[in-house]
């Protein structure tokens, strides 16, 4: 059984009436196991991969949520990768107030947007988090979630406890595993963390101020409710496996505060010897992205490091950065929001973050050289973070172009010439270029 589907006019899409490969859903984001549509053919790898469900959806809608309209269904994913501006604007959901990549369904007169599984939210549930049975309010109205203190529209109410709650957090379970840590972690009332401060959300790197969080109190380890459930950071497991697992192992303890990262950021698939008999992997399992990565000295048709081609410097960087350009450690963050790199200014959704204050650096940054050479120049060029100059005049001895004296450059201290990175290194300097 085929289908052709809107998102994907190459090639039709294929049934599987029982997929067991766990693959994201390219429609809700959520792992699939069961009933699925995606593309076979051998330059799409299985990407188009979705729910049964998802692949049905109709094109049109009408909702309670917007009953004026009806709603059209698209896919965020096309500003993700052209428009990162659109992408933060029209990947808001107007009844949960989150952002994501799931499809969503738009009015286009009114500039609403309601995500797929907003609009498909049951009238009545049964939540982990609370004890009776929760109705859905379809009314644009505001509310303080009882959950975890946020504002928010369209709530589930529980009319036995004047208890109200958003649609995404009665959906957390009480137990969930995120790749990034090798303990489960418990859904608990902030005010039962025993911290001097409030938590570090170790997943985006940011206070943790909502009234419950997930928390591992093994390793005092915390996280944002939302970012614990981002798909990019759960860990759909046997979790009853793990703790079997886990009941074998010798555990120890870093003392460290902040040290409750885990040091495997990935895990060796396939290994080859090299002629000096040095191990290399060749196939590996990274915490970032759900799928095996595999080694190779090329890019076909890109020229940089975006997220789905890693240039090989940027995967073995550990979770935890110190460096020279900053007093405090760095963490690994990754959010659905963009931030910006204190260094070049350049906005993206993962970077490392410091939990003491609000610098930032993105992998290129992180990943400077302190030293370089440029062509033909005799001396080596030394990373500098600032550089005085009396004349008040900042410009790049390469290109001749005026440089944000708040930017990194590179110097020759020998020849006083300063020169922009990008000058100096070229503005992809980790990855080979395709011939």
């Amino acid at each position: 059984m085929e289908l052709q589907h809107w998102g994907h006019w190459q090639h039709p899409l294929v049934f599987d009436e029982d997929e067991r490969s766990g693959r994201l859903c390219y429609g809700c984001r959520e792992p699939i196991f069961g009933p699925s549509y995606s593309c076979i053919e051998s330059d799409c790898d299985g990407y188009y991969s979705h729910h049964k469900s998802c692949a049905e959806l109709p094109i049109g809608l009408h909702h309670p949520s917007h009953p004026n309209h009806p709603l059209i269904l698209f896919g965020i994913y096309t500003y993700f990768v052209n428009n990162r501006e659109e992408y933060d604007k029209f990947s808001k959901c107007d009844v949960c107030g989150e952002q994501s990549n799931e499809y969503s369904y738009c009015c286009y007169r009114c500039n609403f947007n309601i995500h797929i599984k907003c609009s498909s939210l049951s009238l009545t549930i049964q939540t982990e988090v609370h004890d009776h049975q929760l109705t859905r309010i379809w009314k644009l109205m505001k509310f303080t979630c009882d959950f975890c203190g946020k504002e928010g529209n369209l709530p589930y109410c529980c009319a036995q406890c004047d208890f109200a709650i958003h649609s995404r957090c009665a959906a957390c379970p009480r137990i969930l595993k995120v790749f990034r840590h090798n303990h489960p972690l418990h859904l608990t009332p902030s005010l039962e963390v025993h911290q001097s401060d409030s938590p570090i959300c170790l997943l985006c790197v940011r206070k943790v101020d909502s009234l419950c969080l997930y928390y591992c109190s093994r390793c005092d380890f915390a996280a944002h409710l939302y970012c614990a459930m981002l798909p990019q950071n759960r860990e759909y497991i046997n979790l009853q496996e793990l703790k079997e697992e886990q009941s074998t192992e010798s555990i120890s303890e870093d003392p460290e505060l902040h040290q409750s990262f885990d040091l495997e950021i990935c895990k060796v698939i396939k290994s080859t010897v090299g002629e000096d008999g040095t191990e290399i992997a060749t196939e590996i399992k990274h915490f970032s992205h759900e799928h095996d990565l595999k080694l190779t000295d090329e890019i076909p048709n890109n020229t940089k490091c975006n997220g789905y081609n890693y240039n090989v410097q940027c995967i073995l960087l550990s979770n935890t950065l110190t460096l020279a350009c900053h007093e405090h450690r760095l963490y690994f963050s990754r959010t659905y929001s963009l931030q910006k790199c204190s260094s070049c200014n350049f906005k993206n959704y993962s970077v490392f973050r410091c939990s003491t204050c609000e610098f930032v650096l993105d992998f290129k940054c992180a990943t400077l050289p302190q030293i370089t050479w440029y062509n033909q120049h005799e001396h080596p060029f030394n990373l500098r973070y600032t550089l005085e100059d009396e004349s008040g005049e900042y410009y790049c001895d390469i290109c001749e172009e005026e440089r944000d004296p708040k930017q990194w450059l590179y110097y020759c201290a020998e020849c006083s010439f300063p020169a922009h990175c990008d000058c100096i290194l070229g503005k992809n300097p980790n990855v080979k270029q395709h011939i």
